[in-house]
């Protein structure tokens, strides 16, 4: 039988385990002649880059928070028939601050996908070393689940539950309400983030801008929220990963 580690070389005839995978535990080189299928390759360092990607995203949505705060002042002020200089230049102020929040924040969460998306990538890779048999979905639905439309609204979760169950440790399973709480977050975001878009772009007096900016900074607020999810997702998954793979493989009974 093939080890049901690495998929590519037969089994000792003692064990379930080839005699690459049997050597000393935690991530190691693949090796000469070994096909690229279900390897472990440590994701610490992909871990905390992902981590400090999304810290960034969070950086962003805080600026724009503040922007919106400035924003809703002086459209408020506006709405209310003040039209003074210091009103008007909060709200000049304000436009340009919510024009450069909202470059960072594109920015940032383009360089966050690419390098999340690796992330992502390593540790579904891992789990499936870990686990081949507990993955409903298959691989190459690791990147393009969060890009075809309808499905990206459930399969990336369901992805990153079967990585959190195959990389619990061996015997105990973790709990999945880290990871469900950030999906929650991440998914009412992206709703929250197309209505208040969509309502700062028609907003045309300054009661509508004052309106519409409660309703971007709610999505702010939310994505936000969700980024900071995000960065536990990762930083507990990757510690889970890295520890599981140094203890060894789940022992055999005798």
């Amino acid at each position: 039988m093939l080890c049901t580690r690495c998929h590519h070389f037969e089994a000792a005839p003692d064990g379930v385990l080839c005699t690459q995978c049997a050597a000393p535990t935690g991530f190691q080189a693949l090796p000469a002649g070994a096909a690229p299928t279900a390897w472990l390759r440590s994701p610490v360092g992909l871990g905390r880059a992902a981590a400090v990607m999304l810290g960034l995203v969070a950086a962003a949505d805080l600026f724009s928070l503040g922007a919106g705060a400035l924003m809703y002042d002086a459209s408020g002020d506006l709405a209310a028939g003040d039209f003074g200089d210091a009103v008007v230049r909060r709200a000049d102020q304000a436009d340009v601050l919510y024009t450069v929040a909202s470059a960072a924040q594109s920015v940032t969460l383009i360089a966050c996908a690419i390098v999340y998306l690796n992330w992502f990538q390593r540790v579904r890779v891992n789990a499936e070393a870990f686990d081949s048999s507990g993955h409903s979905k298959k691989r190459g639905w690791t990147i393009w689940a969060w890009f075809v439309p309808i499905v990206n609204l459930w399969f990336p979760r369901r992805i990153a539950l079967d990585i959190w169950d195959a990389s619990s440790p061996w015997g105990k399973p973790r709990g999945h309400g880290l990871v469900n709480t950030w999906w929650t977050l991440w998914i009412v975001a992206l709703f929250a983030g197309r209505v208040g878009y969509s309502a700062y772009q028609r907003a045309d007096t300054a009661q509508e801008i004052h309106d519409a900016t409660v309703q971007a900074m709610f999505a702010d607020a939310l994505d936000l929220w969700a980024a900071l999810f995000a960065v536990l997702v990762v930083l507990r998954l990757t510690r889970m990963q890295d520890e599981k793979a140094h203890q060894g493989p789940v022992p055999v009974a005798a």
